[in-house]
């Protein structure tokens, strides 16, 4: 049975009129005073507008669309649901591997994330956007699955998310040194790589290339740079979804592409 086909069958459970008894971890961000806890889920047609009343209108930030969207998927409506896993399952299964290193067991967390989302509907308030509610849940069940394997901690505990620590974003050495006239300029300029052909530049191996230098980026940097390079969302998502400040965000991004950029230089280098 493939991860489509079991997330429909529960929303169907969830929409069938039964009542369907589910052990749900609640998100934090909507949800903080609330622990994991066993639940009895009631598919409710009810539109979302009537559950935001429910918060402090204040707090809203959910779009329209949004809302308008968490009304089909109470609703039971499939077709938006296997849109949304369109949508988002790849980046989903790209962030997990940030945290879990085994593609399995990302896609675990993954299916997990699904299954959160639907349990989790009636609970959605709009204190967020619907994709950063979603990828919340996501981060959390990683993070759980990463700290039972005890390979990590959360991401605002990572020593590297301190930006105030000096970590130059090019190796000092390119440049020269402080004795000649022009101290501080490059030695050699970097390669331009938009005079490179382009076959050369979207080839195969460049990409699985350009793959194992994000991997090897400290946790934040390669988190920053999936959400905002590959998966394009902007700096307010991203600062939004992370708990960080724009300029945070914005030295983060900046070593990561750095570091990602160097390790490219020298693949090219080498050719």
């Amino acid at each position: 049975m493939n991860m489509v086909t079991l997330v429909l069958q529960v929303l169907h459970s969830l929409c069938s009129g039964k009542d369907m008894m589910v052990k749900t971890p609640i998100d934090a961000k909507e949800q903080p005073d609330m622990a994991a806890h066993t639940e009895t889920i009631v598919c409710d047609v009810t539109t979302v507008q009537q559950t935001v009343v429910r918060a402090n209108l204040a707090d809203v930030v959910a779009s329209s669309d949004d809302l308008r969207l968490i009304e089909q998927l109470r609703s039971g409506n499939e077709e938006a649901f296997v849109s949304l896993i369109d949508r988002y399952h790849t980046a989903m299964l790209r962030l997990a591997m940030v945290y879990v290193t085994a593609r399995a067991v990302a896609e675990e967390v993954v299916q997990e994330t699904w299954m959160g989302v639907l349990q989790g509907l009636g609970r959605f308030e709009g204190r967020s956007s619907l994709k950063t509610w979603m990828f919340r849940i996501l981060t959390n069940r990683a993070k759980t699955r990463a700290l039972r394997e005890g390979r990590s901690i959360p991401f605002s505990s990572l020593p590297e998310l301190d930006t105030d620590h000096p970590e130059p974003a090019v190796d000092p050495d390119r440049f020269l040194p402080t004795d000649y006239q022009w101290s501080g300029h490059w030695i050699s300029f970097p390669l331009d790589w938009r005079k490179m052909p382009e076959e050369r530049l979207l080839s195969r191996e460049m990409r699985a290339y350009l793959e194992k230098a994000i991997e090897a980026l400290p946790a934040s940097q390669r988190t920053i740079i999936t959400l905002r390079d590959i998966e394009g969302w902007t700096p307010d998502e991203a600062c939004s979804f992370l708990g960080i400040s724009e300029a945070n965000q914005r030295v983060l991004l900046h070593r990561a592409r750095s570091k990602v950029r160097g390790v490219l230089e020298k693949y090219f280098a080498e050719e």
